[in-house]
């Protein structure tokens, strides 16, 4: 009796796992309930950390947002001159070209799955679904944003399924970066008339709506033709054991 009741839990929990992994409809509700509870989690954290420092660290603390205020009170008054003389030259050229970036910070809530650390759950506001976002850590390209059961799953630049426009070299040859889930990521279909060396910067085109043009990846290391085109492997900027809070590219123009 012992021996069938064994059975028949383990064939249901099988079944079980099974319907989770498989089936959307039940994996669904399943992952949204788990990140909530794992939102909560996170925020407790950060609650109980922000006390302590508030209590043990203030001073210093102080004194250092008092520093980063500065530096952002100056970037913010550079970036709203330059909004301003955009917006004067579309108008003198009588021109319909608008620019309203919209960019917002998100957290990092947990890994998809254990062992795959280029994917994240995403806590992200008025998450819209049917869009790919652009990702970014500080100044650099951390990865894109895809909606999976309706959710954001961050793949971080190494993820096979990565992909985004950009440039390499100061003579900006265009080609397409995508992850190969190894240290570094690739170029590939780079115009084989380019010159491109070794300790090139690759940085975003703007040409994929995903991401603004400019934005730092990382570095050539080395260069291969084929095809009649050219690939790369780059040394990637974005490099964080420890993923917490990114910002996610809502908006481009």
């Amino acid at each position: 009796m012992n021996k069938e009741l064994f059975s028949f839990f383990i064939i249901f929990v099988a079944l079980l796992m099974g319907a989770l992994y498989y089936t959307n409809t039940i994996q669904g509700p399943f992952v949204t309930a788990l990140n909530s509870i794992k939102s909560s989690y996170h925020n407790t954290i950060e609650y109980t950390q922000n006390t302590i420092d508030k209590h043990f660290f203030q001073a210093s603390q102080i004194e250092e947002l008092k520093e980063n205020l500065i530096k952002y009170e100056n970037n913010h008054l550079v970036m709203q001159q330059l909004a301003s003389e955009i917006t004067d030259l579309f108008a003198l050229n009588h021109s319909e070209l608008k620019s309203f970036p919209k960019v917002q910070l998100t957290r990092a809530i947990s890994y998809e799955e254990f062992g795959n650390l280029n994917r994240l759950w995403l806590e992200v506001d008025d998450y819209n679904s049917s869009k790919i976002y652009g990702l970014i850590y500080k100044e650099f390209v951390a990865g894109i944003v895809i909606p999976k059961n309706n959710k954001a799953l961050a793949l971080l630049n190494r993820d096979i399924k990565c992909s985004y426009a950009v440039y390499v070299g100061k003579q900006k040859a265009p080609g397409v970066a995508h992850g190969n889930n190894d240290e570094n990521i690739v170029i590939e279909f780079i115009p084989s008339w380019f010159k491109i060396e070794k300790g090139d910067e690759v940085s975003t085109s703007g040409l994929d709506n995903i991401f603004f043009k400019g934005l730092k990846v990382g570095r050539v290391l080395s260069v291969t033709k084929s095809q009649g085109y050219q690939n790369a492997i780059i040394e990637p900027y974005y490099n964080s054991n420890e993923p917490s809070y990114f910002h996610i590219i809502k908006k481009v123009r």
